[in-house]
């Protein structure tokens, strides 16, 4: 495996990240070091800081000298020689209130699996984080992983993130994973809050209202967009034949078929919503793929 450059996260309220609060998302703590990454290359065990391979001449702030000494880590990648660890080297960057006992160390944030050709996926946390206790390896565990989240429920995390901070400090921000999550670009992204910004840049500029109000479109994909209507759906448009083409048909389908057969239900039950239809067609295919998760 070569250098493979850890993604830039996007700092939350962008484009890139639109709509990533929609589904089940993991918050994690932002911990402010130097990014780092490891893995297995032809049973050679190499690193890389965010923009290049290291060699122990230029191995940033002594990482590669670590990572050469951490047994742990090297049988894991020998026993997983597909996975790539990412992480953060915990050494004095611009927050120095961390723990003494936690500098210098190796946290992993997100785990990767090499595919063929050149592909890769990310691994869930629920994935890679009994991997990670078995090899007794370092790594940042989610403050909280909260269905569709509110301006509430971020700001909470932001607050009660404490992740190897020393007693009555905060930690820098946050980062918001959604595995389900692929941008209007096509590509997995992941968001950032950084906490000095929060309060008064987002809650004014980045779409607060949009977070704070009752999530109705989640209510009504609850109610009408079942595993019977989805099923339904499949069953009609399966009956030529099923390729991985006809995805996009049975994701329009269904979405279709919520609003020409349910919408005056839902407006009577409701009592006419304001209903942000681009949210409603997200949630809508995020059901779709809970409930045929074999097609995706």
């Amino acid at each position: 495996m070569e250098f493979n450059r850890y993604q830039h996260v996007e700092k939350f309220g962008n484009d890139e990240v639109d709509g990533i609060e929609l589904g089940t998302c993991y918050i994690f703590p932002k911990i402010d070091g130097t990014n780092g990454s490891v893995w297995n290359d032809k049973s050679i065990i190499k690193a890389g800081s965010r923009n290049r391979e290291l060699t122990l001449e230029k191995d940033n702030a002594n990482f590669y000298s670590f990572i050469l000494e951490q047994q742990n880590i090297i049988e894991l990648l020998v026993n997983y020689p597909n996975l790539r660890l990412y992480g953060e080297w915990l050494v004095p960057h611009t927050l120095k209130t961390y723990r003494d006992n936690t500098w210098r160390k190796f946290y992993v944030f997100d785990v990767i699996e090499e595919m063929e050709e050149g592909d890769f996926r990310y691994l869930t946390y629920e994935e890679y984080q009994p991997i990670l206790e078995e090899y007794k390896i370092d790594y940042l565990a989610p403050l909280k992983i909260i269905k569709n989240p509110t301006y509430e429920d971020l700001l909470h995390c932001l607050e009660i993130n404490t992740t190897l901070m020393k007693d009555g400090e905060i930690g820098e921000g946050i980062v918001i994973k959604n595995y389900s999550f692929v941008n209007k670009y096509g590509r997995i992204t992941w968001a950032k809050i950084v906490r000095s910004e929060f309060k008064e840049k987002h809650h004014r500029e980045m779409g607060s209202p949009k977070l704070e109000r009752h999530m109705v479109e989640q209510e009504i994909v609850d109610e009408y967009v079942t595993s019977a209507l989805i099923e339904k759906t499949y069953a009609k448009i399966v009956v030529d034949g099923w390729n991985s083409k006809k995805i996009t048909e049975l994701l329009n389908r269904v979405f279709y078929d919520l609003v020409n057969e349910e919408i005056w239900n839902i407006v009577k039950k409701f009592k006419q919503p304001k209903i942000d239809f681009k949210t409603l067609n997200t949630l809508t295919i995020l059901k779709i793929k809970e409930v045929k998760k074999e097609l995706f």
